[in-house]
């Protein structure tokens, strides 16, 4: 038997007023959360988003769009995609720390940071393939209430390590109230103008350095000056004057040697050979760190260089060697090397022909 036809409005009015309506309807939205809840378990992507090689533009420059003296909000134009941007990292990086947060928006409130510390911020943009943009920046910022007070002079330098191109400055640190940046060293010249010379990094502290390429038997005076992170200036510190050794004297070596199964006897006849008096000397050459000296005349040992050179010094009777004058030295030790690569203050001496 046919039952009466029914309009498409009455049908739409059973179908709303059916009884398994709403089970069916919760049905397929369990269904579809089951779905997406297998995808997500399993990492994957959506096949757009697998097939996605196009990274997002650059963000547009960081500005700050507020600040206090521990947090900080940035703010920065969108990335555009071919897809979607689904997020922005953004990094801090204060010396040589560094840390990361992320955000979906284009803007980030950024806390736990430092008073007066100077930060670099970095932004860059993801997309859902994992594609990312360029990183725009960096911003190089100050938090309040910023750094407004110079360091304080660095300490007197002291010379050491004098030689004949070179030497060797350290100093007191300088007191700096947040972050001391570097030390700058200058020469003075005549007339009291500063010529830079060196910049010294703080990261790690350090108070010393090496100044190289000057003129033998020179006088010079050097100063020190701080720098904080945000470019504070300090003093100069009272300065250091410091006269460059003469240059190495020429030389020449003659020696006899007398040698036994662990040891030896050596002559040797070190002669100045440039046009200038000596005046006071010392002198190295090749010497183990297990060999001992037994004897020694015409000279003192000072000390081991790296525990394998041998350094001697003149006695009160013969520091003086005039131009073609010769000196002469005897030692007795154990071992087996004998006295090779011979220097007379710094200068390595020619082997004489026999």
């Amino acid at each position: 038997m046919t039952g009466p036809l029914r309009s498409p409005e009455s049908e739409a009015i059973m179908l709303r007023d059916h009884p398994w309506r709403g089970v069916r309807s919760r049905a397929a939205a369990l269904a579809a959360c089951a779905l997406t809840a297998a995808l997500v378990a399993t990492g994957a992507t959506p096949a757009y988003a697998a097939a996605d090689t196009q990274p997002p533009t650059t963000p547009g420059p960081i500005t700050v769009a507020a600040v206090d003296t521990t947090s900080v909000e940035l703010t920065w134009a969108a990335s555009t995609d071919n897809v979607g941007v689904v997020r922005y990292p953004v990094s801090a990086q204060f010396e040589d720390n560094g840390r990361t947060w992320s955000t979906d928006t284009n803007s980030i409130r950024i806390t736990d940071l430092q008073p007066s510390r100077t930060y670099t911020f970095f932004v860059r943009a993801l997309d859902a393939a994992g594609n990312s943009s360029p990183s725009t920046g960096p911003l190089r910022f100050t938090m309040s209430p910023g750094d407004d007070q110079p360091p304080g002079a660095p300490g007197q330098p002291v010379a050491y390590n004098v030689a004949a191109t070179q030497v060797s400055l350290r100093w007191p640190h300088s007191v700096e109230n947040v972050v001391l940046d570097r030390y700058q060293v200058f020469r003075v010249d005549a007339g009291g103008a500063l010529t830079f010379v060196r910049d010294v990094s703080q990261y790690p502290p350090v108070n010393s350095t090496q100044i190289s390429g000057l003129t033998p038997n020179t006088t010079y005076t050097f100063v020190v000056q701080a720098r904080d992170e945000v470019g504070h200036l300090s003093p100069l510190s009272a300065p250091v004057t410091v006269t460059t050794l003469p240059p190495p004297p020429s030389c020449e070596v003659r020696s006899v040697v007398r040698q036994w199964s662990d040891g030896f006897v050596a002559h040797l006849a070190v002669q100045n050979t440039g046009t200038t008096a000596i005046n006071g000397w010392t002198m190295t050459w090749r010497f183990y760190a297990g060999q001992q000296v037994q004897g020694i005349w015409g000279a003192k040992v000072i000390d081991r260089l790296n525990n394998s050179y041998l350094r001697v010094g003149n006695t009160a009777r013969n520091a003086v060697i005039p131009p073609g004058g010769t000196v002469s030295l005897g030692l007795v030790a154990s071992g087996t090397q004998l006295p090779e690569e011979i220097t007379l203050n710094g200068g390595l001496c020619v082997v004489a022909d026999e």
